[in-house]
């Protein structure tokens, strides 16, 4: 990390946004639907009010490691279009409170949540916090292009914590559900990174795309999605899976391997404006990818009960 506090930012005075800017929402929406989902797809029933208390513990978690990222990297993210008015480069926040907010928030969550739950989903929030701040954001980020493929790990540990709060233990169905995560994010965030390859080049940032090259990238994102659509179509196979979830996967993995081999079958010839527009719905696409797979997965777990779901 470099210092920042030479950066042509304005000074404002610090909004209640602005520090739930720092908590990265749009993720913690996603962390907070996806272990959710691992709590109720786990076959132990959970009280209610413990299942609240525990995803909104792993929400604050999610939020934490938001805030030391983005402590950590104000200074790439004061170069970056996408990032640049986030709250510390745009000096609304200073480092210092994000720093302190997400050592707070982290000591707070995995507390409470080996409270309400139990010590091992506590250890595993804990884990997944040091995972994302320290092991990504700290390291892998700015040294190797393999950055988002070992990094993404921490954005698929929800659903395992979830199902560690509901059953006390690990299973092969809650690493099935990390495995769509895992496998899920190089592509999403290649796709990001083709049509926003300038920032990462100014930030530094040695994403695949600017070590690598455009066409290297469009042959990984080719062979993840491969990879994704075997996995995402076996898992219909499995305990969390079922008709619902099989339907679901052949056709969002479907539209997925053909924008996968759109992008793969672009020539660097073609004008930048259609590479765009092929990466950006490809993009576009990876968000709901997610969404729905993790949706049939809950839809399959809430028929269950009712003798409906899966393929008893």
């Amino acid at each position: 990390m470099t210092d920042i506090s030479n950066s042509p930012v304005t000074e404002h005075d610090s909004q209640l946004g602005d520090y739930f800017a720092l908590l990265k929402p749009r993720v913690m929406s996603l962390v907070v639907f996806t272990a959710l989902v691992g709590l109720l797809a786990a076959p132990v029933p959970v009280n209610p009010v413990i299942a609240f208390a525990s995803i909104l513990f792993v929400a604050i978690g999610a939020g934490a490691s938001g805030a030391l990222n983005m402590w950590w990297d104000a200074d790439i993210d004061a170069v970056m279009k996408r990032t640049r008015n986030r709250p510390i480069p745009s000096g609304r926040v200073q480092p210092g409170e994000a720093l302190a907010l997400g050592v707070a928030l982290s000591g707070l969550s995995v507390m409470m949540l080996t409270l309400s739950a139990n010590l091992l989903a506590g250890a595993m929030l804990l884990f997944t916090i040091l995972f994302y701040a320290v092991f990504y954001s700290m390291w892998l980020k700015r040294r190797t292009p393999q950055n988002i493929v070992i990094g993404g790990a921490a954005g698929a540990f929800p659903p395992v914590i979830g199902w560690i709060i509901a059953t006390g233990s690990f299973s092969v169905e809650a690493w099935l559900m990390f495995a769509l995560i895992f496998i899920w994010t190089p592509p999403h965030f290649w796709a990001l990174a083709l049509f926003m390859r300038s920032d990462y080049d100014d930030a530094g940032v040695p994403m695949l795309t600017v070590t690598h090259g455009r066409p290297a990238t469009r042959r990984h994102i080719l062979g993840y999605t491969i990879l994704l659509t075997v996995l995402a179509v076996g898992t219909a196979f499995t305990a969390i899976g079922g008709p619902i979830y099989l339907i679901t996967a052949l056709v969002l993995n479907t539209l997925f391997l053909i924008g996968a081999v759109r992008i793969w079958r672009r020539d660097e010839d073609d004008s930048e404006a259609d590479n765009f527009a092929v990466e950006r719905k490809f993009f576009r696409l990876s968000l709901w990818f997610l969404f729905l797979h993790f949706g049939a997965i809950l839809a399959e777990a809430a028929l269950r009960p009712w003798g409906l779901g899966g393929w008893s």
